[in-house]
């Protein structure tokens, strides 16, 4: 498993690459990478993301054990940046291994829609308007709820 903080960016056929090293038992793996996207009426000029060392790690280590417990995962990882961003950089990459596709989709998304809600990173915007730390959306919290049992 990789998890990883960082203010590098990432290669995602690297990680992929060092996720299978050796493996034969892969039958699928689902990746998403989300990116910093631009502000339509006030244009985004950076994107600062802290988050608290220790405690961050923890988090989301939580959740890529919630994943294990729910689906059959071969490896997975998670890589967050931290720091300045700019637009169009990335921010998040999570990979899923497993035998079957279904597992590898529905565990991805799983884990990001709780790091979207509950992993402690604080994200603030800086724009021509000034600058906003950002709030979670009503949409993130509510794509929680899928996964409710």
């Amino acid at each position: 498993m990789i998890i990883r903080i960082q203010n590098e960016d990432f290669d995602i056929t690297a990680v992929n690459r060092e996720l299978l090293a050796g493996r034969s038992d892969v039958g699928a793996i689902a990746s998403f990478i989300g990116l910093v996207r631009d502000l339509k009426d006030d244009p985004l000029q950076q994107m600062t993301l802290e988050h608290y060392p220790g405690m961050t790690e923890k988090a989301l280590h939580g959740i890529a054990a919630k994943a294990r417990q729910r689906w059959k995962i071969i490896d997975l990882a998670i890589i967050h940046r931290v720091g300045a961003l700019k637009p169009s950089d990335q921010i998040v990459l999570v990979s899923v291994l497993s035998a079957h596709r279904a597992d590898a989709f529905d565990a991805c998304e799983f884990i990001m829609d709780y790091l979207k809600t509950d992993a402690p990173f604080w994200k603030k915007e800086v724009s021509k308007q000034g600058s906003k730390w950002v709030k979670s959306r009503k949409s993130d919290i509510f794509a929680l709820k899928k996964w409710d049992l």
